[in-house]
């Protein structure tokens, strides 16, 4: 497995006891408000520290409450698109990306070279004409994609996508999710996707896991999960 998370936290009214791991592909979380998918992601981001368990990466301890470690969330190598892409509209497109850059000690020596290299990341996921633009001029496909760039300027050892699409019209999310898909799947890291809609989790092509109540009730692939749900939750999500 690239990565694998034991974690255990009370945070309000939800108790997060959390046993998962994943390799390669991308794995998508499914559950109801409130069950805990975007706890879980920022808490793997180093927003939230467990009462207890650990956390790892690629072999690298991100957190481990016995050894009384804590990685500082800038340190971490996690990318993370939040609901909404977290952009910021006083900053450029390109601005916003290489601040990427800066806030996690990722930059090049000089700012012309910071520059540069959010610029290839832009390309790199179609957006590098719009460099220049402000986030509020961009259509949501095109935030989404901007969003992607910056957390991809830290080198992630993963990438945590909460609700990449959820912002997005009809016809801008059946375009976006065929990028996304591919771009998760050519990408070839770890990448753990939560979602509401059963389109996008079957485009991912990967493990879906569902979380209840702070708890992984299930796992499998769509299919699987179909044929067999495990809960009433699980049963409604995969009707057709």
């Amino acid at each position: 497995m690239t990565w694998r998370v034991d974690v255990r936290m009370r945070l309000g009214d939800l108790d997060l006891d959390v046993q998962l791991e994943g390799g390669e592909e991308p794995l998508a979380l499914i559950g109801p408000n409130g069950s805990g998918k975007t706890t879980l992601l920022r808490t793997i981001a180093g927003a939230y520290r467990p009462d207890a368990g650990r956390i790892e990466i690629r072999g690298a301890a991100l957190f481990d409450s016995a050894a009384g470690l804590d990685t500082a969330p800038e340190e971490r190598r996690v990318g993370y698109v939040p609901q909404g892409y977290g952009l910021f509209p006083h900053l450029s497109v390109a601005d916003n990306v290489t601040f990427g850059l800066l806030r996690y000690g990722e930059g090049a020596p000089s700012r012309a070279e910071r520059r540069a290299r959010a610029e290839r990341l832009l390309d790199e996921v179609g957006c590098g004409h719009l460099a220049s633009r402000s986030p509020t001029s961009l259509s949501g496909g095109e935030q989404q994609r901007v969003a992607l760039a910056r957390a991809l300027a830290t080198r992630p050892a993963m990438l945590l996508l909460d609700e990449p699409l959820a912002a997005l019209d009809a016809r801008a999310r059946r375009n976006v999710r065929t990028y996304l898909a591919e771009y998760l799947t050519e990408r070839k890291g770890p990448a753990l996707v939560v979602s509401h809609d059963l389109r996008d989790v079957r485009a991912l092509g990967g493990p879906v896991c569902v979380i209840e109540d702070g708890k992984i009730v299930q796992r499998g692939t769509p299919d699987a999960l179909r044929a067999a749900p495990a809960t009433e939750f699980v049963e409604a999500f995969f009707e057709d």
